[in-house]
């Protein structure tokens, strides 16, 4: 993602501060959910097309060195077995609208059949795909990925590129200009709406697509005198807001079933209650990111600071107005060899758990930095602990789940679904040896590659138990 702390002083200053210290969210050693909906918080639970409750695990999966003829080839079909295969069923696949209209109206065909070859692998092992539509520092007309220079407009404002510090990149005049341009210019307003269309089109159909991210990391132009926390809830509420609709619109004219995902501007990452409004859609997600400004730039976690309470407090005050589920679309430190870091991973995932209806890191890659493997596909430190026992598809009402990491020990309880709906409820399993049990009139049918499928009697009010070792 991104490697910086210089905004972070910029945000928690005057009126802010004060937004900051309200009151934290409990901690808790394992994830729970209740009532179909995550943490029994009034958010709602992710469904699939049978009903089912879903929970996704997974990566982010890119490739941003590469574009043109080139473009995806540092993804292979491996990403996707290794990720199965250590329990993760989910991945949110970076493409590039640069890479896609390389000219206005030219949608290059030889990048679409590169995306679906990519969906393609992640269908075969069964992993879903959320298409994300990236950006960086807005794109190559500033020396990173997302928007075509032709769609990029600056009025002439200076840009000064900072190497060791690329997310300040995005207060540099020319970026934010251009972010404008592309909120309120009628011209790119459409041309950001076809571009949707034309992916929505090709790949509505494809086994392996759970939705669409319409833009990653939105973000936009400030005002002389305002503060980055208030002009981000402008932006969310005046710009991005109105730009969702847009392409919303324009997706549902070739999709109908698909989810999108609706992210915040980053600064929702410093505990900053988004403004972003209503989309009027049915099935909309909102997919904030999880970063912490001094762990991005290689620092430890601190856990007396409290930012994971109040970051879980403000991210749930949208989906709990607006009545939608919450994927979390980014998270993982830089440095994950900090002496506090095991600390942060689990609770972290505890946090993630009680709202969430599952997550992406960043990334699945295999090296240093925030690769989550290294070269030779082991995890790398304390990257483990995001692999647990969980329940990708649940064939019901969840009561509860939970896991133990220090018992390593998984429940599950649910009321199974009538005549309906679905009667196969579906684990996912990591490495190792696990047993599975499960009580109320139902039975594991199978377990096989680090799943088990149980099936219940309709109406029946369930317990299934994963216990390692």
């Amino acid at each position: 993602m991104r490697t910086t702390h210089v905004w972070r002083t910029t945000l928690v200053t005057g009126a802010l501060a004060a937004s900051l210290l309200a009151p934290t969210a409990p901690t808790a050693a394992a994830r729970a959910e209740t009532g179909g909906e995550t943490g029994g918080n009034g958010i709602p639970a992710l469904t699939d097309s049978r009903g089912r409750t879903l929970t996704l695990r997974g990566w982010n999966v890119g490739d941003k060195a590469h574009s043109g003829d080139a473009a995806l080839s540092g993804i292979t079909e491996q990403h996707f077995r290794d990720m199965r295969a250590k329990g993760f069923n989910f991945a949110r696949l970076l493409v590039f609208w640069d890479d896609l209209e390389p000219s206005p109206g030219r949608y290059s065909q030889a990048y679409l059949r590169k995306v679906e070859r990519v969906l393609d692998w992640a269908a075969r092992h069964d992993v879903k795909v959320v298409l994300d539509a990236h950006q960086d520092v807005f794109g190559p007309a500033f020396g990173h990925r997302g928007v075509p220079a032709w769609a990029t407009r600056t009025d002439g404002l200076p840009f000064t590129p900072h190497p060791d510090d690329w997310f300040s990149e995005y207060f540099e005049p020319a970026v934010q200009r251009a972010f404008t341009h592309l909120y309120e210019d009628e011209d790119l307003r459409r041309a950001q709406a076809r571009m949707w269309r034309v992916l929505a089109d090709r790949f509505e159909d494809h086994p392996a697509v759970l939705g669409y991210d319409l833009i990653n990391e939105p973000m936009g132009e400030l005002r002389e005198g305002e503060d980055l926390a208030t002009a981000a809830r402008r932006i969310e509420r005046d710009q991005i807001t109105p730009m969702y609709n847009r392409i919303a619109d324009a997706v549902r004219s070739v999709d109908e079933d698909s989810w999108i995902f609706v992210e915040p501007t980053p600064i929702v990452g410093e505990g900053v209650p988004t403004g972003l409004g209503r989309i009027d859609d049915p099935k909309i997600v909102y997919a904030p990111h999880f970063y912490n400004g001094a762990m991005e730039a290689g620092g430890d976690y601190d856990p007396s600071a409290g930012w994971i309470e109040t970051y879980e407090q403000a991210v749930t005050l949208y989906p709990k107005e607006f009545k939608v589920p919450v994927v979390v679309g980014e998270w993982g430190p830089l440095n994950n060899a900090q002496p506090n870091m095991n600390r942060f991973y689990r609770e972290a995932m505890a946090s993630l758990g009680r709202y969430s209806s599952g997550w992406a890191g960043w990334e699945w890659c295999y090296g240093g930095g925030y690769c989550a493997v290294d070269g030779t596909g082991a995890f790398r430190a304390n990257k483990e602990l995001t692999a647990e026992p969980y329940a990708e598809a649940v064939a019901g009402t969840v009561r509860s789940a939970a896991y133990d990491p220090r018992a390593g020990v998984y429940r599950l309880s649910y009321d199974s679904a009538g005549r309906r709906g679905s009667r196969v409820t579906e684990l996912a399993l990591p490495p190792g040896d696990w047993r599975v049990t499960a009580r109320g009139g139902a039975l594991v049918l199978r377990r096989a590659q680090g799943r088990a499928w149980v099936l219940a009697a309709r109406d029946a009010r369930v317990t299934v138990t994963v216990t390692r070792g």
